[in-house]
């Protein structure tokens, strides 16, 4: 079979950084030339020369390519540091941040030297573009434990009948001024990253925890966007002002909602939270019936342990109607903020678009709904968002949640871009014409620019020269598109290492799952209780292969003489395969339906029970 085939002629840059990774020592005594295997896959095993060998065994390491002469296998390299043993959470955490490139080392001192002194307090030069509004009944809600609170709402009644909603953003851009060091460090960093358990800020602590944070009974600055509508929550006006206000309450979504449905409660901030869930139910359902997307994806959470933070427990987040009614005003304040910014600068706003996918992503969204006897149309987001709603099925309350989580992976990424670089602005998955990103400037960058936009569109701020030029704002979306993404794939990466973690401490768990993909060797399978997603693998080395035959149209594949199709029901064993330290992984096994051949290798089973006995003995201890 003919292979297409190249030659490298010439490296026009090379894309060398320093490699996670750990030593593979040499079998020769006394060697000093070892190989070292880096944590990505990709990168081949690099040639070092350290006298550490020994002491090195089993650490995380970092290592630096030197060069890579034309007639050598393996590129030549040098030890850099040690991270500590492989393993242990703070150092893969540290490799997680390494790998994905994200920027986390402490704020330097002339980062922290255009912080605001402290005690900070609000001054009368600060009041000169600003708009009073503590008297407001304003309050916040958010995830328990939320200490960078970016956003708060207000409802009321006015004289007219009418209603007057607003929504308080943190005004960073107040205390990060453009082009000095810390507006640098936040610009390149570009994102809040959020870990297990460890959060990257992309501000110091003083201004994301404290001094921009709306919380509850403390004056701060904030930038309002508020909108006049009627009852039928049509926007008759909108403005937009600097202000400053104080917030009555800093609510959880489970308090905020306690408070909507309770019958007893009447006071101004419950009545405030009813007007607003009332409006938002009503903007909800119209941007669905627009076309807007309501896909869902398995978010996990994690209980841990409050001594060892080791995870206990693993849980889907459950999504209450008041993080609904949260996001619909923040998405209906980047609509119009963006309308507003592209009408004053046409050819450099900061705007955010959603791609349309191209019509084959869908092709097995299509087939898999078929062999349901479901028909999905994907000709526009408006026919999909209609076909997701009638696909259920009353036997199988459950198919409806896989085909969104499966439409899911058919989309495209979001980007920023620079208005006057594109022509085609329209964000698919919320059915907007326009859309940017506004109501997260403590953790997203972007938003920050935005508001300095804004600022200058209202008159309440100076133009700066880098903000008109175009190309600059372009080369600042493609960071922060860069690190968006990287901050996706390290977050995703933590949530895998701590399912590792958990799964180390259960040994084999016997689980219901049902199957999403299937592939020409392999079943890619949806634990709905841990909202974990895994492949079952009908190869193995040093086994014989079973007889595999795989379908695409249908999509199912038949091993040996069971058929697998997708969104079928099986129970797989779900355990932690330690054999390679590096690359440890959670491994499943179909139990259910029984495949001959297909058992957990014996090997491996008691491998893990081995691994657990001491934990079960110190258990019995402490008991």
């Amino acid at each position: 079979m003919l292979r297409p085939t190249g030659r490298v002629v010439g490296i026009i840059k090379r894309n060398w950084r320093p490699f996670c990774g750990m030593l593979s020592k040499s079998q020769i005594k006394e060697a000093r030339r070892h190989l070292f295997t880096p944590a990505d896959r990709r990168i081949p095993r690099i040639r070092i020369e350290t006298r550490q060998a020994d002491t090195l065994e089993g650490q995380r390491i970092i290592v630096a390519i030197d060069g890579w002469p034309r007639n050598s296998r393996y590129p030549n390299g040098h030890f850099v540091k040690n991270l500590g043993s492989a393993g242990d959470k703070e150092t893969e955490t540290e490799v997680l941040l390494l790998e994905h490139d994200v920027p986390h080392q402490p704020f330097s001192q002339s980062v922290l030297s255009f912080l605001p002194q402290m005690p900070w307090s609000i001054t009368e030069q600060d009041m000169k573009y600003r708009e009073d509004l503590r008297h407001l009944c304003v309050c916040s809600v958010d995830p328990p434990g939320c200490t960078d609170i970016d956003d708060a709402l207000h409802c009321r009644e006015v004289e007219n009948g009418n209603i007057e909603v607003g929504v308080h953003i943190a005004d960073v851009s107040h205390f990060i001024r453009p082009g000095n060091a810390l507006d640098e460090e936040s610009a390149k960093r570009g994102t809040t990253v959020y870990l297990c358990e460890k959060r990257i800020d992309m501000v110091p602590e003083l201004l994301s925890s404290n001094l921009c944070s709306l919380r509850s009974n403390v004056d701060r600055l904030a930038f309002s966007c508020i909108w006049e509508m009627n009852h039928k929550a049509e926007i008759l006006k909108t403005r937009f002002t600097k202000s400053i206000i104080n917030s009555k309450a800093s609510l959880t979504y489970a308090e905020a909602q306690m408070r909507i449905d309770s019958a007893t409660m009447n006071d101004d901030i419950t009545i405030s939270l009813r007007g607003l869930n009332k409006l938002a139910k009503i903007l909800k359902k119209r941007r669905i019936d627009n076309g807007a997307l309501v896909l869902s994806s398995p978010e996990v959470r994690f209980h841990m342990d409050s001594e060892t933070h080791d995870p206990i427990d693993l849980q889907t987040k459950e999504l209450k109607e008041t993080n609904s009614m949260v996001e619909e005003f923040m998405l209906l304040a980047n609509v119009s903020v963006a309308q507003k910014i592209y009408d004053e600068f046409p050819e450099f706003a900061l705007l955010r678009k959603h791609p349309a996918p191209p019509p084959s992503n869908y092709d097995i969204l299509v087939k898999a709904a078929k062999s349901q006897n479901l028909e999905i149309k994907t000709d526009s987001a408006k026919a999909l968002a209609e076909s997701l709603d009638k696909a259920e099925s009353p036997a199988f309350p459950y198919l409806n949640t896989l085909l969104r989580i499966m439409a899911t992976r058919c989309m495209m990424q979001a980007v920023y871009f620079c208005s006057g670089m594109d022509n085609d602005f329209h964000h698919y998955g919320l059915a907007s014409p326009i859309y940017t990103h506004f109501t997260s400037p403590i953790r997203r960058y972007a938003d920050i620019i935005v508001h300095r936009l804004l600022a200058v569109a209202i008159g309440a701020d100076s133009t700066y020269p880098e903000l008109t030029d175009k190309h600059k704002l372009a080369d600042m979306c493609k960071n922060l598109n860069y690190r968006h993404k990287m901050a996706q794939y390290a977050q995703r990466a933590s949530v895998a290492f701590h399912t590792q973690l958990f799964f180390k401490s259960k040994g084999v768990v016997n689980e219901d799952a049902y199957i999403l993909f299937v592939r020409k060797n392999a079943v890619v399978v949806l634990i709905p209780k841990y909202g974990l997603e895994g492949t079952v693998f009908f190869e193995e080395k040093g086994k014989p292969t079973p007889r595999l035959d795989y379908n695409s149209e249908v999509p199912s594949l038949t091993v040996e003489d069971t058929t697998l199709h997708v969104f079928d029901k099986v129970k797989v064993n779900v355990m932690l395969d330690a054999s390679n330290i590096q690359h440890q992984k959670i491994r499943m096994v179909l139990v259910e339906p029984k495949i001959l051949g297909n058992d957990v290798p014996a090997n491996l089973s008691t491998e893990i029970s081995s691994k657990n006995e001491p934990e079960k003995k110190k258990k019995k201890l402490q008991k």
